[in-house]
């Protein structure tokens, strides 16, 4: 299974500060830890290093796994080698991240150090880098991806170009990560508070939203949280969604929804079945769980929308019991009990969702 993360910058917090905030995410499951060292250039940027070691200390004490971005004019302005790595070994970070770049032999050497330090690419350059470096025969087990985020507004990765750009990684059996934001957090590494996410159509969603849309792609496998610092809420309910056993929509409920459709739709996970229709996703294992149980025909005239959630009524006879969300509009024949609509947000991601993959539904307060 993936790893859920968080972000710090240290020259933004304290070590007090930073403890604190590890400490909470830890309660909740985060394991990885993004920091930066890009912003640490001249005496000052020294001077902050005191305070990122103590930083990266801690977290080593909590079990996270920390990457620092890093990019090649650093590796001169810190007098650093790329045949030698003990610099960061030193730091105690998990891994590198190479915010931009290099020939591809640099970081297939790179990827043979002797501390067995991981190196992580920059996924969201969308170039054939990747193969270069795989040509220099690095050892894949210290090589890992990872996307860019973006804090200016309308600058993030569109949604098909991520996927493309992550399946390549993928096909090379590489671990992937991406960003979410934290509605709740103020700051990143650089003095612009839009958002830190990955892609640009999660800027404004609910961060567990961004999670699920994040899972739904099938291309990432850890997901963390870019900015910083996060509150306690935002860090449970991004938490709640990466661990739930199923990737999940949520949706309001119609005022007729009865106690019979509700355990349809919110008790169990679905099924999507196979034989996929271009109208229905259909759900077809309350059928059978639930057969000849009354379910009444209500909210079952006028036209369906994309995005409803219907249960078929009795008057369907065997295929009573079953659960459906509408995917093009269609007229209802009294034969569907529409039960409620997916929410603005999870609406965009209903056509992630594939034939044969099991979702989960949950309600928000009307």
């Amino acid at each position: 299974m993936g790893k859920l993360g968080i972000s710090l910058y240290p020259e933004q917090t304290t070590v007090a500060q930073a403890t604190a905030y590890l400490e909470a995410a830890r309660q909740f499951g985060y394991r990885r830890l993004f920091t930066s060292l890009l912003q640490l250039s001249g005496d000052h940027g020294r001077d902050q290093l005191a305070v990122f070691k103590a930083v990266v200390a801690k977290a080593n004490q909590l079990g996270f796994q920390t990457i620092v971005d890093i990019a090649p004019p650093l590796f001169k302005e810190l007098g650093i080698d790329y045949y030698d790595l003990s610099f960061f070994h030193d730091l105690g970070v998990w891994g590198l991240r190479l915010d931009e770049g290099f020939t591809g032999q640099e970081e297939a050497l790179m990827t043979h150090n002797q501390y067995g330090l991981k190196i992580e690419l920059n996924m969201s350059a969308g170039t054939n880098a990747i193969d270069a470096i795989m040509s220099f025969g690095p050892r894949r087990s210290n090589l890992l991806g990872c996307h860019n985020f973006y804090p200016q507004e309308y600058t993030g990765l569109g949604d098909e170009r991520m996927v493309a750009y992550s399946q390549k990684f993928r096909q090379y059996g590489l671990r992937t990560a991406a960003f979410i934001s934290a509605p709740s957090a103020d700051h990143g590494p650089w003095p612009v508070s839009e958002g830190l996410p990955t892609l640009e159509s999660d800027r404004h969603r609910s961060i567990a939203s961004q999670v699920h849309h994040l899972r739904l792609t099938e291309v990432i496998d850890d997901v963390l949280i870019g900015n910083a610092l996060a509150s306690e809420a935002d860090l449970k309910a991004a938490a709640l969604a990466f661990f739930c056993p199923y990737p999940t929509l949520w949706m309001t409920t119609e005022p007729a929804l009865a106690d019979l459709e509700a355990k349809i739709a919110f008790s169990e996970a679905h099924l999507y079945r196979g034989d996929a229709s271009d109208y229905l996703i259909r759900d077809t294992q309350p059928r059978v769980r639930y057969a000849g149980q009354p379910l009444p025909a209500h909210d079952a005239t006028g036209i369906l929308h994309r995005g409803d959630v219907v249960v078929v009524n009795e008057t369907y006879k065997r295929y009573a019991g079953e659960l459906q969300i509408v995917l093009r509009d269609l007229p209802n024949d009294g034969r569907r009990n529409k039960i409620g609509q997916l929410t603005d947000e999870d609406l965009a991601l209903l056509s992630l969702l594939k034939p044969w993959r099991t979702f989960m539904l949950k309600r928000v307060a009307n």
